[in-house]
């Protein structure tokens, strides 16, 4: 994130009794940053699936926001706190740990809930996932032109998401009494329920009914033949017919699931290890070719925001343009294209190289190919995790939705290991 800045210049340089800045201990800030943000999202993805049958919704998502807000809370007040930088860097990593690992539990639940509205707020979701680094880009932009002093610049930084946590939570509570949503969420609970139920009083009425009548009947001198209520014999077909649907309703196992979803799978899990194998690790050592006042808004202009600006708008594009089509084999093909970036970012102008030479000094060139980057990532992830629920029967769509949650945090996981190989090559 843009307050990477902030870190680095707290974790790696310290001011000397004459003045000058003099670089005490090289802490790789970015590169344990995005290992220690991915991995716990990759194990409580996977812990999220066995939470679901055991631990509700409202207390998983609200729980959630509530713990996110606390550590982001605890990350401003750091901001006034002097500490002794390694210490700083071990408080740091483990907010970072367990603010992710929360964001995992809160993500995957949140997928499970969009999975019960109709499909078009899946893309919706996945935009606004990628609108939410926008505001944080700019946030820190912000910061950076306002001139204040880096301390009270990253505390504005970091108050910023601890108000958006707290909307978001406040938005949550107030999301069953909207009646949209009562609709969508509940629906097919109060149908099954309310269906089973009327069946059930109607057969019992109609049994009531024909003993009635076959006690009338057998009052008189002869016994007489009584024909079955044609009412009840409907009931009845119709309750096992129910009954037979809930069999068919059975979900797939998540071997089932997984066979019609692989390629999918493989897609947004594929995108985001090329996305996080350079950016930010790589992409944030980038320098300006115009020193001056630029370098100050450089990365967090042609870096963050440019990034998180077209990854929002690939995102938002799938809403009008879905191509390739999910049965195509161009599809998987154009993802693995993306391993090209790669190269290209680290032939850049990134600093303290030991290997590579730099073939795009110039910031046009470093802008444009993240803008392609970005926005490229963006819309074939959006792609991907709508193309998944399509592939497979709508009883089966809430495990393909967590499946492909699961493959999305293994592609981020893989992608942070392969930062630092990758930097180190630079």
């Amino acid at each position: 994130p843009p307050g990477c800045q902030y870190f680095q210049g707290r974790l790696n340089t310290t001011e000397s009794s004459n003045g000058t800045v003099v670089v005490q201990k090289e802490y790789y800030f970015n590169n344990w940053m995005t290992l220690l943000s991915q991995l716990p999202l990759l194990l409580f993805t996977l812990l999220n699936s066995f939470l679901y049958p055991r631990i509700s919704e409202s207390i998983r998502i609200a729980g959630s926001l509530v713990f996110i807000l606390l550590l982001f809370i605890l990350t401003a007040v750091l901001v006034k706190v002097p500490m002794e930088m390694d210490l700083f860097f071990d408080v740091t990593m483990a907010t970072i740990w367990f603010i992710n690992s929360f964001g995992a539990v809160l993500q995957g639940s949140l997928f499970g809930l969009v999975g019960q509205l109709p499909q078009k707020y899946s893309a919706i979701f996945m935009s606004g996932q990628g609108l939410a680094g926008t505001f944080a880009a700019i946030a820190m932009l912000l910061a950076i032109g306002s001139d204040a002093d880096s301390e009270s610049a990253a505390l504005g930084y970091f108050i910023t998401p601890c108000v958006g946590t707290l909307v978001t939570l406040f938005s949550y509570l107030l999301l069953p009494r909207l009646e949209f949503a009562q609709y969508h969420l509940n629906k097919s609970t109060k149908y099954e329920e309310g269906t089973t139920d009327e069946l059930l009083k109607e057969s019992s009425t109609a049994e009531s009914g024909k003993q009635n009548g076959h006690a009338n009947g057998s009052a008189g001198s002869s016994p007489v033949k009584t024909e079955e209520d044609p009412d009840a014999d409907k009931t009845k077909r119709a309750i096992l017919t129910l009954e037979q649907d809930n069999k068919n309703q059975a979900k797939a196992s998540i071997i089932e699931v997984f066979k019609k979803i692989w390629k999918m799978a493989f897609c947004v899990t594929f995108v985001f290890t090329v996305t996080l194998s350079v950016f930010p690790a790589v992409t944030v050592d980038v320098r300006t070719s115009f020193p001056g006042n630029w370098e100050r808004y450089f990365i967090s202009v042609c870096c963050f925001l440019t990034f998180n600006i077209s990854d929002w708008l690939g995102r938002t594009v799938t809403t009008l343009i879905r191509w390739p089509r999910k049965e195509s084999n161009l599809f998987p093909a154009l993802v693995v294209s993306r391993v090209l970036f790669i190269p290209l970012l680290m032939l850049c102008n990134v600093q303290n190289r030991s290997y590579l030479p730099v073939y795009f000094p110039h910031d046009a060139a470093f802008t444009f190919i993240m803008c392609v980057f970005s926005l490229s990532s963006g819309y074939f992830v959006c792609l991907s995790m709508s193309y998944a629920p399509q592939l497979v029967e709508p009883k089966d769509a809430e495990t393909a939705g967590a499946l492909m949650t699961f493959f999305l945090a293994l592609g981020l996981s893989i992608g942070a290991a392969l930062s630092f190989p990758l930097r180190a090559l630079v």
